[in-house]
């Protein structure tokens, strides 16, 4: 959605300690660190000037202060978006095709191919018995960096932790890395420098914001999201800007993403504000057939980890972006056609926080549809001006023969957020971190759901023993001790 005023944040925000935590931080394994690269020369061979390197590289060596204002300014984009507006309201707005990804029908990219071959993750995560990782959407911010950095800074917060198993391995941004029109010039910004001292891969669904082009610039439609999140090989791109961050080597704008215990189906939903389209006339049917072909694969492979589906435009929502019906029509008849159904869809485009829970008529199953759009840009409220706030939880589709249950069960249009996910063999857990008052200090949920991998039912979380129960067992045994010798 295009906010074209400046979004005010509200209160005081702790900034993460980042200086302080450096030497305590876990980290995803892979390289995190090193000399920080100035841009490539550009030359026939290289015409952006991205520079290789053997390894890729995720954080700043040493942690550095938040920067509280952009490197790039980034004027109004009113007139574009009046051009743009004109040209919906004439039908002349349709979405736009897409350089094919890499490795046909199903691409496949794994965590070790983005830790740069790093196999011993996978072990290591398997031996933890489970997998953390992060998600949020519309991140990029055209007014400032502050609340960008709210989210960047509770998000690597996350890194310090007291078990190594809590630590989150990548982060999955749900769409909208840049706006407005995925310019390369706002990546360094709105992307690197938020980003600078998140020491994990950072991997991305397209949104409309990153695919869509101005009418007054003669640009090619992601020309910059597939430069720095679908490379080819690990090099530190001009956008980087003199930072550390390597590209991502994305096969291509959807694709399987495989870690230990979870699958994520990457979509591209296109440019238009609304719906989200993968797939019609203009763009055709690889992203079906791409959807088919994994599913197919999960059930001949009789994969019982837990499946995600992530894009960007949000199949249901109470915000002003209306449902996407015909994606999710033709998602679910693929689902259909194969017997195998997402654990949970992930998406970002509204801007606030948003979870619903379907209910499958045919079987009872439960499948929640997290919306995760408040990742630093405005946020949008729910209720409109001068009507009172919503209720959650409340029905907002209700079951009939041709339709299943929706329930809205929590939202938040007020704090910016992302999502820390944690998967276990037996269950997926979704957390909402909001940051609120009290920063990056507050490791509580603001609000939470867990789903059982093989009934597919909402369930109760199995909360791991972080050593507080040996903890107490010895102060107990001490104080038995002293009453006997009384």
């Amino acid at each position: 959605m295009p906010t074209k005023a400046k979004s005010n944040v509200k209160g005081g925000h702790e900034k993460a300690s980042r200086k302080s935590s450096a030497t305590r931080r876990g980290t995803a394994e892979g390289k995190h660190g090193g000399k920080t690269h100035a841009h490539g020369v550009a030359s026939k061979k290289n015409p952006q000037g991205s520079r290789g390197l053997a390894q890729p590289v995720f954080a700043q060596p040493q942690p550095t202060a938040d920067p509280t204002v952009f490197r790039v300014p980034h004027p109004s984009d009113d007139a574009a978006y009046k051009e743009i507006d004109k040209l919906n309201a004439e039908h002349k707005l349709f979405p736009l095709p897409f350089p094919a990804p890499r490795g046909g029908v199903e691409p496949r990219l794994t965590l070790a191919d983005v830790m740069g071959g790093n196999v011993n993750a996978a072990d290591r995560i398997n031996a933890g018995g489970q997998l953390v990782f992060h998600a949020t959407g519309d991140c990029g911010n055209t007014s400032g960096p502050a609340t960008e950095n709210q989210v960047a800074d509770k998000m690597t917060a996350d890194f310090v932790e007291t078990a190594a198993n809590e630590v989150p391995q990548f982060a999955l941004l749900l769409g909208d890395v840049v706006y407005s029109f995925g310019e390369a010039k706002y990546y360094y910004d709105q992307f690197y420098e938020p980003y600078r001292d998140y020491p994990a891969p950072i991997l991305a669904c397209a949104g409309n914001h990153d695919g869509m082009v101005s009418p007054e610039a003669h640009a090619k439609s992601l020309a910059a999201f597939l430069r720095n999140f679908c490379s080819q090989k690990v090099v530190v791109t001009p956008e980087a800007g003199g930072l550390s961050r390597t590209a991502q080597i994305q096969p291509g704008v959807f694709f399987t993403f495989e870690a230990p215990f979870v699958r994520v189906l990457v979509l591209y939903s296109n440019t238009l504000e609304d719906p989200g389209v993968i797939a019609d006339s203009h763009i055709g049917k690889s992203q079906l057939q791409f959807l088919d072909a994994a599913l197919k694969r999960v059930r001949a492979e009789n994969y019982q980890g837990a499946l995600i589906i992530a894009d960007h435009h949000p199949p249901y929502t109470v915000a002003p972006h209306g449902w996407s019906v015909e994606l999710l029509a033709q998602i679910d008849k693929v689902c259909a056609a194969n017997g195998i159904w997402p654990h949970a869809f992930l998406s970002g485009h509204a801007h606030n926080y948003q979870r619903f829970t379907r209910t499958r008529s045919a079987d009872g199953t439960h499948i929640p549809y997290l919306v995760c759009g408040n990742g630093g840009h405005g946020l949008v409220k729910l209720a409109k001006h001068g009507a009172p706030a919503l209720r959650a939880p409340q029905v907002i589709q209700a079951a009939s023969s041709s339709t299943d249950q929706v329930v809205l069960e929590s939202y938040d249009d007020t704090h910016y957020g992302y999502l820390r996910i944690v998967v276990t063999q037996a269950q997926l857990r979704i957390e909402y971190h909001a940051t609120t008052s009290n920063g990056s200090a507050a490791k509580a949920p603001s609000d939470y759901v867990t789903v059982d991998l093989a009934t597919r039912q909402i369930a109760h979380f199995e909360a791991p023993d972080l050593g507080h129960p040996a903890a107490a067992a010895t102060v107990r045994a001490r104080f038995e001790q002293g009453r006997s010798q009384e």
